[in-house]
């Protein structure tokens, strides 16, 4: 999730940067119409702008969605902008002394009116782009950009503050209001409040030109993703795919106007699939080129020059802060604190990661040669043959297992454990606005006292105009600074959508997204703090996807496949010897999985290490990852011309390495569980819900986290979790220590 965080909590503008992006048409809702008729709708003479209206409606208000039209958005910006300049002059120009109330929580107050514009901005930013909106997009990224910038270089409002946080008096405030004091005061002076004034103007140009190098670089990716696609012409061509596969291919060709033909779209929800079960080798080349040349391909839309830009102004913006580089000044406030522990721990699992890719590439190429094939593995070739490893090694094909795999079942299944490990319930919600006909709305309560928690909005399925990958939103966080203001969070997803009235069926590994985004929808539902700057899953990068991955360990749990992964043609539950093989086969194809994520977080880390050197993209990538001893079967999660991660924004920019800093974290703390009465303890998850999800960033995550185990993360969990060896006890590193 990337934030834009201007001016007060009100003001943060939640856009998700999880994934890349995708495609063509924006499509906006009317009054009375669907959003998917709304495109033609004739522009409105607006008499107020619907965006700045306060949310109105049921469970404390709710975004009007069905109101919001494009020309809507700048005038929305800048008029919310404005009123935030407004609040920030009157908090800066108080001539009473500086307190806690009139100064850290009046700032904390202010913003909100942008905050809203900017979470419907966010929105149409991931899930509703399209051709006229990426000309706002592009219009407006500096400006918003330069309005942060100057709310952090108000040198009055500044003053205040730092008065704030350097009183004796501060020791009388609550520790979240200390926290809060603190948090406010490093943002501003990480943020550059404390240059000199020639300092200041060159950080807001660096800062406008590097928001308008991270809207190019989305947009660059979308484009690919949209109009690079593989057409399948006949039945030959289909060769291995299964029926799901087929028809999701066909449905992506009917949407782009070609009937009787089918399209593999340049997504990772349509590649992996067809990279796994097709037998056509040229065609899954083909199809794997296109996913991996996003962005690189020499046209208009190449990202490396965007890349070389984007990291020489970091690395000056990060000296011209005070930081050796750009990794020092992003890692300060997280849980590794530094660029050099990073990688210590990245470094401690890549070598027996590639020890065990290079074991799993021997297999495969066994099988390949005992088939007759007469080739060396290629990284179009690895999935392929992965799976007919899995089936010989472990009788284990994905096919038998898919059946089981419902969209709808599973996402009750998720549910009901929530219901299980946080006391919470789900029930549908009929007529509030979307902002397309796909998104669903539940109402989430606490199923003991039936007391309103917050909403839950699912946008599963993938469509122009939606970038692909999954990710969750908070369009709304809880808080009771101002009275209780519960939760708004979403989950979204880019599942093939298949024909009406069919189950739509999806693998494993999309089964574990699914958990894993609800992970972070939990985080959020479960906020329990008084400010909401503070609230859900607004905590160190590093430690934000600790609980959504923690989450992933309770698919597989006996409760949730007797119940949930029921046959949809028969609705029998999984038989319990598949459920043995897929146990059996949890550490399988562990070496891909982690030196296909780990490669990418290491060439984000060196990249920003690299200081102000003039760099060719393609060129570092390639000669950082021969240096790594990268196995040539393998190509990174992310390679750098595509890595929306990075340089679509600063989100999760030299940050990457987080999903294994936070799985150290979850391998460890699901052990708390089976050293316990087993996954749904509940001693245990409610010792989780006190420690870590409800807690936002009220308390420092280390803190949160020895709360919850009694002591620091070690590596040897996650070791276990990976199947790789576990090294010894002394020495072993504890990447959860301040």
């Amino acid at each position: 999730m990337r934030k834009l965080l201007f001016a007060g909590a009100g003001a943060a503008a939640i856009v998700s940067a999880a994934c890349a992006t995708t495609h063509q048409e924006v499509r906006v809702a009317s009054d009375d119409q669907p959003a998917a008729a709304a495109a033609s709708t004739p522009a409105a003479a607006p008499v107020q702008n619907p965006l700045l209206a306060k949310w109105t409606g049921p469970y404390g208000g709710v975004p009007a969605f069905d109101k919001a039209r494009l020309e809507h958005f700048k005038p929305a910006l800048e008029a919310s902008m404005e009123e935030n300049r407004r609040e920030v002059a009157a908090i800066a120009n108080n001539p009473e002394a500086p307190t806690f109330e009139n100064t850290i929580a009046a700032v904390e107050d202010t913003g909100r009116t942008l905050g809203d514009v900017g979470t419907v901005f966010g929105i149409w930013s991931s899930a509703m782009n399209g051709p006229e909106f990426q000309a706002i997009e592009r219009e407006m990224a500096p400006k918003l950009s330069a309005f942060s910038d100057e709310i952090t270089q108000n040198e009055k409002l500044f003053k205040r503050i730092e008065a704030v946080y350097n009183s004796p008096e501060k020791a009388k405030l609550t520790p979240e209001q200390q926290r809060l004091t603190w948090l406010v005061y490093t943002n501003f002076v990480r943020s550059g409040a404390k240059l000199d004034e020639a300092a200041k103007k060159r950080l807001v140009d660096l800062n406008q030109r590097l928001a308008s190098l991270y809207t190019d670089f989305g947009q660059n990716v979308l484009a690919d993703e949209e109009n690079y696609v593989v057409v399948l012409e006949s039945e030959a061509d289909l060769a291995g795919l299964p029926d799901s596969v087929r028809a999701g291919a066909a449905a992506a060709a009917e949407s782009r106007g070609m009937k009787g033909k089918w399209v593999i779209t340049n997504t990772r929800s349509s590649m992996e699939p067809f990279l796994t079960y097709s037998s056509r080798r040229e065609l899954r080349e083909k199809v794997w080129r296109n996913y991996v040349n996003r962005g690189d391909n020499g046209d208009a839309r190449d990202n490396n020059k965007i890349i070389s830009e984007i990291l020489q102004l970091r690395a000056e913006r990060a000296k011209l802060l005070g930081y050796p580089t750009h990794a020092h000044w992003r890692l300060e406030n997280t849980m590794a604190r530094t660029p050099e522990r990073a990688m210590q721990l990245m470094e401690a699992v890549w070598t027996p990661a590639v020890a065990r890719a290079h074991e799993e590439v021997a297999d495969m190429q066994a099988v390949a040669n005992k088939e007759g094939a007469k080739l060396k593995i290629e990284p179009w070739d690895y999935r392929y043959y992965a799976e007919k490893v899995r089936k010989a090694k472990y009788d284990l094909d994905e096919n038998e297992v898919k059946p089981y795999l419902q969209l709808e079942k599973l996402r009750e299944g998720m549910f009901w454990v929530a219901g299980e490990l946080f006391g919470f319930s789900f029930t549908p919600v009929e007529g509030l606005p979307v902002y397309h006909p796909d998104v669903r709305v539940w109402e989430v309560k606490d199923r003991t006292s039936g007391k309103h928690v917050g909403l839950w909005y699912f946008d599963p399925y993938a469509r122009p105009g939606k970038r692909s990958g999954a990710w969750m939103n908070a369009y709304r966080n809880q808080e009771r600074f101002r009275g209780e203001v519960t939760t708004i969070v979403s989950n979204n997803a880019n599942f093939v959508k298949g024909k009406p009235g069919e189950a739509l069926l999806i693998s494993w590994t999309d089964a574990e997204t699914l958990f894993h985004e609800f992970g972070h929808a939990l985080h959020g539902l479960s906020s329990n703090v008084t400010y909401p700057t503070l609230s859900g899953t607004s905590v160190a990068r590093d430690y934000v996807e600790f609980p959504s991955q923690l989450l992933e360990h309770w698919l597989s749990t006996p409760e949730v496949l007797n119940k949930y992964a029921l046959h949809y043609q028969t609705g029998k539950p999984i038989p319990q010897e598949l459920v043995a093989k897929i146990k059996k086969a949890d550490t399988f194809n562990q070496g891909f999985g982690t030196v296909e994520y780990l490669s990418a977080a290491l060439v984000d880390m060196k990249l920003h290490l690299a200081g102000d050197k003039k760099i060719d993209p393609d060129a570092f990538e390639r000669d950082t990852l021969t240096a790594l001893g990268m196995p040539k079967e393998i190509v990174m999660r992310h390679r750098t011309p595509q890595f929306t991660h990075v340089f679509a924004g600063d989100g999760y920019s030299a940050g990457y390495y987080s999903y294994l800093w936070s799985d150290t974290l979850t391998a460890d703390a699901f052990e708390t569980f089976t050293e316990g009465k087993g996954p749904y303890d509940a001693a245990v998850a409610e010792r989780l819900r006190k420690n870590v999800f409800s807690v936002g960033n009220t308390v420092d995550p280390a803190d949160g986290y020895r709360a919850f185990r009694g002591r620091e993360a070690g590596i040897n969990a996650l070791m276990r979790k990976r199947g790789f060896p576990v090294p010894g006890s002394a020495g072993t590193k504890q990447p959860a220590k301040k």
